[in-house]
């Protein structure tokens, strides 16, 4: 395959992952492009609710944002995209997302260079293709996303994320924590009850209150702080009226961003497979991941301070949003008492 020239490239386009976990555990790659391209200004181009993993990146000098619901929607909206895309005369377009859709605006955007795995039928598209091995699908995502430029001879620079958060944005964070009665000056415990995708990867509301309970009888003065997305109001709710105080819900009340520089308070993350798990271990918190239908072998939050449970099951991973046999063995395996073995051993020995 022929070499892409670091003297000649200038400018490059990396289009974004569409999920949130995905994205960061795309870091790793963005690193290596920064180190093997030092001279180029690089791009990204990421969905909305995605773009905010980028934001203080040092490897990453602009953020273009895909705006499929608004301007880039519609007939006429990758024609658009492309237009002003063209004008930035990228050199080269470095796609981590698999679509088809992304080989091709990479090609009407008139960029010389496209770099991707060959997925999706588009190696056509692209100038420089790398085959997409049957063994790429069971490593760890980072190494899969450092794959595409080790298809084309580029180095690596280290497997560790990257998630930046500023002094400005810790200040929000202990501002958010004072507006709702709390100032969490000893940390806080975060939970996680939630999960894209259907409720297959949630663990059990009630053992989520459950955990809090315990963990919070033998440490009174550390709140917990209940996580979540728009539409999972409810769910934190619930959970706090079982804890009672010291329990404040932010679910649905949070920016990407102060979610971020929360879970940077964090003494302890407890969480389902979700985006949130890869931000805490991108900022190396102390967390307990419960797994049950998805894969943790390509998955698991990479970080020396996780500490993943799940139970095997004869079912598991099916990779299914709902569980296809309507029994949840996967979750329902994973008891309180196993989460918080492992929450008290971490908040016993920081």
């Amino acid at each position: 395959m022929k070499k892409i020239n670091p003297q000649k490239t200038d400018r490059i386009l990396i289009r974004a992952a569409n999920w949130v976990g995905d994205a960061i555990m795309s870091t790793p790659m963005l690193r290596a492009v920064r180190r093997n391209f030092p001279n180029a200004e690089i791009f990204i181009l990421a969905k909305p609710w995605v773009a905010p993993v980028f934001e203080h990146s040092p490897d990453v000098d602009h953020i273009l944002i895909y705006d499929k619901a608004g301007r880039h929607g519609g007939p006429w909206g990758i024609p658009r995209l492309c237009r002003e895309l063209r004008r930035y005369r990228f050199d080269l377009a470095v796609l981590v997302q698999n679509a088809f859709e992304a080989a091709l605006i990479a090609w009407l955007a008139g960029i010389p260079n496209r770099l991707g795995y060959d997925t999706d039928g588009r190696s056509p598209l692209l100038t420089h293709a790398v085959p997409m091995r049957p063994h790429l699908k069971k490593r760890h995502q980072i190494d899969y996303y450092l794959g595409i430029l080790q298809g084309v001879s580029l180095p690596s620079f280290g497997r560790e994320m990257t998630l930046a958060v500023p002094a400005s944005e810790r200040k929000g964070a202990e501002a958010l924590l004072n507006r709702c009665g709390t100032t969490g000056a000893d940390g806080i415990i975060g939970i996680n009850p939630g999960a894209a995708f259907g409720s297959a990867k949630r663990w059990f509301p009630e053992r989520y209150a459950e955990l809090c309970i315990r963990l919070r009888k033998n440490r009174p003065g550390l709140p917990v702080v209940v996580f979540g997305g728009p539409g999972e109001e409810a769910l934190g709710e619930t959970i706090c009226r079982k804890v009672g105080d010291g329990c404040v819900s932010l679910c649905g009340r949070t920016t990407l961003r102060e979610a971020v520089a929360l879970i940077d308070r964090c003494r302890l993350f407890v969480t389902n497979d979700s985006g949130l798990m890869h931000v805490a271990a991108a900022l190396d918190i102390p967390q307990v991941a419960v797994f049950g239908p998805t894969n943790h072998t390509t998955t698991s939050p990479a970080s020396r301070n996780a500490h993943m449970v799940w139970t095997p099951t004869p079912c598991s991973p099916c990779m299914k949003p709902e569980c296809p046999l309507g029994h949840h063995r996967c979750m329902k395996a994973v008891t309180a008492d196993l989460v918080c073995g492992v929450a008290e051993k971490i908040l016993n020995h920081p």
